[in-house]
């Protein structure tokens, strides 16, 4: 990388930790530029403005996020495997930002009444999560996993509540065993949609953590 590219992907590191911390909007050029011993023109010279470098922030957030949670699960079989796998690997990241914060929920509770770009780039990189979702549980649904009339759309709502509750648990009120307990929730959720048919899948395949 030239040294500019260089620069840049440093910056978006130290925005990246700060948006975690404090939030997209409490993501300044002037907070940004002490972080970085540089001059405020000097970040505007590679990012044109404060809402691009909002924008590239939620990309790279979103990027890491593909990239810890799922690709990695691409790797497992279809079906409710590759299900499981996705869960775990979605509540292991969420346990890391709990010291933190997650952008997508940050985001949300800042941009849920703000229209404009940020907003539209924020809900478009939820919707694509939610999306892949979906098909994870159709594939499952389809090969007998799961029962055949499973809607795809209200698991993935109850599997985001679940995740939504443990963020809330464990890092607002700082709840002991708020990990424990999204684990139970979700083999229950497992076990409402199961097909009686087919094979258990017990959650020991999603609570012994992934090797990527």
């Amino acid at each position: 990388m030239r040294k500019g590219e260089l620069t840049r992907a440093a910056i978006l590191d130290v925005a990246l930790d700060l948006a975690s911390r404090d939030g997209l909007e409490g993501l300044t050029i002037g907070l940004l530029a002490d972080r970085m011993n540089m001059s405020k023109s000097g970040v505007f010279a590679h990012f044109g403005s404060r809402e691009d470098l909002q924008i590239e922030v939620l990309k790279s957030y979103h990027q890491q996020f593909e990239q810890e949670v799922f690709y990695p699960s691409m790797k497992d079989p279809r079906g409710l495997p590759r299900l499981q796998g996705m869960f775990s690997r979605w509540i292991r990241r969420v346990t890391v930002e709990i010291a933190s914060g997650c952008i997508y929920i940050s985001g949300a509770a800042e941009y849920d009444d703000r229209p404009g770009a940020i907003r539209q780039e924020l809900v478009g990189m939820v919707l694509a999560w939610q999306e892949a979702l979906y098909r994870c549980v159709q594939q499952a649904a389809e090969m007998g996993h799961l029962r055949a009339d499973t809607d795809p759309h209200q698991m993935v709502y109850e599997m985001y509540g679940l995740i939504l509750a443990l963020h809330h648990d464990a890092r607002f009120i700082q709840r002991a065993g708020s990990v424990e307990r999204a684990y139970a929730g979700f083999e229950r959720l497992l076990q409402s949609y199961r097909n009686p048919e087919s094979p258990v899948f017990q959650l020991h395949a999603v609570l012994k953590a992934p090797s990527d």
